[in-house]
């Protein structure tokens, strides 16, 4: 049994802790963590620097500012890569949902183009994988690369043409099944839980309790009529039973 965290809070008798966080509606910033330690991690343990010129900052600038040479030497750090995430999504006002549909994305992506995530590169998957991610999700409202509400400095030309190439590269399969969804959702949490990235637990209150038994009542009943539904079944096979029973005279 693996040692308690001391930050880890747990339902008792006289209290119910609940999980802020479910696969239908993610927690943002906890969500954001998780996807920051698999892009961290991935960086890190890169096979070797393989790219494509497309997504190479020093060739294709992300920004319209110059950025200097050597700011593309060292990985990023973890504190980078969250900072990035949080950015975009508070800019484009993102969901959780977006950030583990670019997930998808950006490993489809490498496995499609043989590439690595790396120092001259992250930034431009990433930034092109949530943009994409957002208008499939259903977020195309917010956030385009034409959009007023995209971040200032940048290159709207750049993110065009890396978005198309994004979409060739996936081979235009941007379909994410629940299944997938959900698969990467508790890989998410796992990884969070292994490097001590709890999801935050509320506490039951009375008005959150109304809700959920409000929202179990249609599957009460269902239960119920279905229950009802197999008795009187139950019962007319009783009825045709006795109905065609022979008499046995003694």
């Amino acid at each position: 049994i693996p040692p308690r965290h001391p930050d880890e809070k747990y339902s008792s008798c006289s209290t119910i802790l609940l999980d802020n966080s479910i696969v239908s509606k993610p927690d943002l910033s906890h969500i954001l963590e998780s996807v920051t330690l698999a892009i961290y991690y991935n960086i890190k343990h890169r096979y070797a620097n393989r790219s494509l010129a497309i997504f190479d900052e020093p060739i294709h600038p992300l920004s319209q500012e110059k950025i200097p040479g050597k700011s593309f030497e060292d990985d990023p750090t973890h504190n980078c890569i969250f900072s990035y995430f949080w950015n975009i999504f508070a800019v484009a006002e993102l969901t959780a949902p977006c950030a583990i549909v670019a997930l998808v994305y950006i490993e489809r992506l490498l496995t499609n183009a043989n590439i690595d995530l790396c120092p001259t590169n992250w930034k431009k998957i990433v930034h092109g994988a949530i943009l994409l991610a957002s208008k499939v999700w259903g977020n195309l409202h917010h956030w385009s690369v034409d959009n007023s509400q995209n971040p200032k400095d940048v290159a709207v030309e750049t993110m065009s043409k890396m978005e198309k190439s994004f979409l060739e590269l996936l081979e235009f399969n941007i379909r994410v099944s629940a299944s997938v969804y959900a698969k990467y959702y508790f890989d998410l949490r796992a990884l969070a839980y292994d490097h001590d990235l709890y999801f935050l637990f509320r506490f039951l209150h009375k008005d959150k309790a109304e809700k959920l038994k409000a929202m179990s009542r249609p599957c009460e009943y269902k239960d119920l009529h279905q229950d009802v539904a197999a008795m009187r079944r139950n019962i007319s096979m009783d009825f045709i039973g006795i109905w065609h029973t022979n008499a046995i005279l003694s």
